[in-house]
């Protein structure tokens, strides 16, 4: 649990590096991109080390059905994500598509994962996500709305996102995870 803890901390630290210190940031120029890559790197392996390497108890234990909501909320995370990068008209409505579509993609693995160390990996992202979103919010105010996507656009996320989801299915199933309950 303790990687899994550093890994968050780290990531959580990275990210908000420039929000919570933007002259120490801003004076480290290139160099502090290179040292945020390499926090967030070093968390994100932190993380995955420590949890697939931990035997945690189960806190409770999530009827079969919510496997089906987790795969529609992670399609809709792939969407939002991918509709951050080619914005497309979601990006119009919410302000943080990458955000929320990670808000997404905790939630649907907290409705899946019953054991204390998704509660805790899942739980600390989605907490990171939402601190994220307060602090730009706060820091930055809400630019206007972007001019609406060409069709083209929304079709290549939504096809983005069903390819993207397939590869993680499989990549999952690879590593001995059945996302399809």
């Amino acid at each position: 649990m303790t990687l899994i803890v550093l890994g968050l901390a780290l990531w959580w630290a990275a990210h908000l590096f420039k929000r919570l210190a933007p002259a120490r940031r801003a004076a480290m120029g290139d160099a502090g991109k290179g040292l945020v890559t390499v926090g967030i790197l070093a968390g994100v392996i932190l993380m995955v080390i420590g949890y697939r390497g931990h035997e945690a108890p189960d806190l409770w234990y999530p009827p079969a059905f919510l496997t089906h909501v987790n795969n529609l909320l992670m399609l809709l995370a792939f969407y939002l994500y991918a509709a951050s990068g080619m914005k497309t008209r979601i990006t119009r409505v919410i302000r943080h598509p990458q955000l929320t579509a990670v808000k997404t993609w905790a939630v649907a693995h907290l409705l899946v994962n019953g054991d204390l160390a998704s509660v805790v990996l899942f739980g600390g992202l989605l907490a990171w996500a939402v601190v994220e979103v307060i602090v730009i919010n706060r820091a930055e105010p809400r630019p206007a709305a972007p001019e609406p996507a060409a069709m083209g656009k929304e079709i290549g996320a939504v096809v983005g996102a069903v390819v993207v989801f397939g590869a993680v299915a499989w990549a999952h199933n690879w590593l001995g995870v059945w996302p399809y309950g």
